[in-house]
């Protein structure tokens, strides 16, 4: 891996965001193997963490996350768009190249730290594309027990992550986005120098950057820089902490919720990150048409405001919204209301 990543004047121009269902899915895998990282893995009945994913079929997946170790980069190429379905992500992967697939397999497999037994490594290594076949099986297996029941919440963050990233690069550049979501980085010129014993280096020849969320895979960034990838930088998603928190009964009388209503004090307390419609919609089993009339009456009143993106249009709160949920009782909080600025 590279330590070092130089980019051009195009390079800059070309970075770009993206969610990805098959990322998320091998991150689930490797999390699962993971008990240090209790948290996360309370998303999961606890028989499925006791098995760490042995009984589930998802073999060869957990032997293909070492820690410490390397990963194939083959298993999670960036997406070409800013989102993706999980089956065309699969098909993608099968056309992976059988003589990258051998590569990456013999880096991961038969790594000297490792000592794994031919017995384990011959049957994957002998025929990469009967592998390739199989770790696709895995990967749809493993996105059944792990992920897809959890998809549309995490699909909600991590699309209000990239409206929150893109803001900032439109407000503060490239640069500040780096800082948030890899503190450890550095830039020197146009070179930017990965949180990362790696060494090497690489030029991005106009190819850019993919910077993706992930909701699996707190509190690491993660950089894939290998050839014949695109640089992807993988960041943990902001406010993780809704994925499996609940929130606690408000005390009786919250004034907040008194004053504007359940469903408005709860838009404006997770408004504290901006936000879609569809966002809301998904992430709080809301109808659009609802958020919709409520956002307007918020904005109306000044407590929020709205930008467009495209076809998006996005919203978050303004000083006075902040200002008012700060008043409407201990920490902000509203019944019903997603712990927003929740941290493992």
């Amino acid at each position: 891996m590279a330590g070092r990543l130089v980019f051009s004047h195009d390079d800059l121009l070309r970075c770009r965001f993206a969610v990805s269902p098959l990322w998320e899915t091998t991150a689930a895998v490797r999390l699962l193997g993971e008990p240090h990282r209790g948290a996360l893995r309370r998303l999961w009945p606890a028989a499925i963490r006791e098995r760490n994913g042995t009984d589930l079929g998802l073999d060869p997946l957990p032997l293909l996350s070492p820690r410490p170790g390397y990963t194939p980069d083959f298993l999670t190429p960036p997406p070409p768009g800013p989102s993706a379905d999980l089956e065309d992500e699969l098909e993608a992967l099968l056309t992976t190249p059988p003589e990258q697939v051998a590569v990456e397999l013999r880096q991961c497999l038969l790594d000297p730290r490792r000592a794994l037994p031919e017995s384990v490594t011959g049957p994957l290594l002998a025929d990469p594309e009967a592998t390739l076949e199989r770790i696709v099986r895995a990967v749809r297996r493993a996105w059944e027990a792990l992920v897809a029941p959890h998809w549309p919440r995490a699909r909600a963050l991590l699309e209000a992550d990239v409206s929150l990233r893109a803001r900032t690069v439109a407000e503060g550049g490239l640069r500040e986005v780096i800082a948030a979501v890899a503190p450890d980085a550095r830039w020197r010129g146009r070179v930017l120098h990965l949180p990362d014993p790696a060494q090497g280096e690489r030029t991005l020849d106009g190819r850019g950057l993919v910077l993706m969320p992930s909701v699996f895979m707190w509190p690491e960034t993660v950089a894939k820089t290998e050839e014949p990838w695109q640089p992807t930088l993988f960041y943990p998603v902001h406010g993780v902490g809704r994925l499996w928190e609940t929130e606690p009964p408000a005390p009786a009388g919250d004034a907040l919720a008194r004053l504007l209503g359940g469903t408005r004090a709860r838009l404006l307390t997770v408004l504290a990150e901006p936000s879609t419609t569809t966002v809301l919609a998904r992430a709080h089993g809301w109808s659009p048409a609802t958020v919709s009339e409520h956002l307007s009456v918020l904005r109306a009143a000044g407590l929020v405001r709205s930008w467009r993106v495209g076809r998006r249009v996005f919203y978050t709160r303004t000083p006075a919204g902040d200002t008012l949920v700060r008043a409407g009782g201990p920490g902000g909080r509203t019944p019903g209301a997603d712990p927003g600025e929740a941290r493992v």
